[in-house]
């Protein structure tokens, strides 16, 4: 676990629709990595998650940062993985691999870099204690040869953020408190917004519990046709429960071996949701429209909230297409982001 004088856990982040805004608040992107607490406890560096599991071993490509962190120092920031001009969490999840073999290779082969955005101790004087305000300063003076997360106290350029940068696999927009201290596991000081979508997705399957239809499962079309489960939602309301025990009944079949499906993306079984809950394939013929944050190895990462049917679609419109962004000569890249160039 760190240090005494680390103030731990990390600050966390309140999930608003909207971003706040007046003179009290600042603006970071939202890094779509693992959040690190960066220590040199008297020499000896360490980077702790924000459940205080060690990371280090995973990401030995960051150990040279220890020479530019003075003893009894520690930052708060988000270790990352950029490829091709964008963020790739899949890489990340791949970098939690038990061999140390593994380990060195993928270190080699997709290099992570840490991106600091909060100071908490240095040469063991109580940064934390002070206000954002002061620590970002403090932080930009002292964390030289660090990469550094760009702020802006301008709402439109936050705002801007929030709909350009989804294309180099940002996850939204932090608003900090500038008159704060740091307060560890705390909401208080920190709201998050992130840049949600929308899709027309197939139901291919529902989930049981009891007698109440638990969440749906979801399906995309490939451009050979191929239907490919995608991810579920997450709760269903009392006025929809009772419109899907009509409707999805009469379209419940057999569960086939899998010779009409594509391969679930990423393996494991096609109806994971890491529940076990009882499912119910239905022949793939009801469209509804789902809000989703992002997409993690071909799923979406977390469950979507159910926004309508979609009776004026047919099931093949559902496809791939839509939740992969074409990209454009003139899309922001990371590098433009950390040094500033994006307004």
């Amino acid at each position: 676990m760190p240090g005494p004088n680390v103030p731990f856990p990390p600050m966390e982040a309140l999930l608003v629709e909207t971003l706040p805004t007046g003179d009290r608040w600042q603006y970071e992107p939202k890094w779509d990595g693992f959040r690190g607490v960066l220590e040199n406890d008297g020499g000896e560096l360490a980077l702790w998650s924000r459940n205080g599991r060690p990371l280090l071993r995973y990401f030995p490509e960051l150990r040279p940062l220890g020479d530019l962190l003075p003893p009894h120092s520690a930052l708060d920031g988000e270790i990352v993985i950029e490829r091709e001009g964008r963020l790739d969490f899949d890489a990340m999840q791949m970098r939690l691999h038990p061999a140390e073999s593994r380990v060195r290779k993928l270190a080699a082969e997709t290099p992570s870099r840490y991106v600091a955005f909060d100071i908490l101790l240095w040469n063991g004087e109580p940064l934390h204690a002070r206000p954002l305000a002061e620590r970002r300063a403090e932080l930009e003076k002292r964390a030289k040869g660090f990469s550094l997360s760009p702020i802006s106290k301008d709402a439109a350029v936050a705002r801007q953020w929030l709909e350009r940068l989804e294309i180099i696999g940002l996850d939204g927009v932090i608003a900090k408190r500038l008159d704060l201290a740091y307060k560890p596991g705390s909401r208080e000081a920190v709201s998050k917004v992130k840049h949600h979508r929308t899709v027309d997705c197939v139901i291919v399957g529902y989930r049981t519990s009891a007698k109440r239809i638990a969440s749906l499962l979801l399906g995309l079309y490939r451009e050979d046709g191929t239907l490919d489960f995608v991810g579920h939602t997450s709760g269903i309301p009392q006025a929809l429960q009772d419109q899907l025990q009509t409707l999805l009944p009469p379209l419940l079949e057999e569960s086939h071996a899998g010779e009409e499906w594509g391969r679930t993306p990423g393996g494991g079984s096609r109806w994971s949701q890491g529940k076990d809950l009882p499912w119910h394939e239905v022949r793939p013929e009801l469209v509804c429209e789902v809000r989703f944050d992002k997409m993690e190895d071909e799923r979406f990462r977390h469950g979507t909230r159910f926004l309508r049917f979609r009776p004026d679609k047919d099931p093949e419109q559902c496809t791939w297409e839509q939740v992969r962004p074409t990209p454009k000569p003139d899309d922001p890249r990371l590098s433009d982001l950390l040094a500033g160039r994006i307004a």
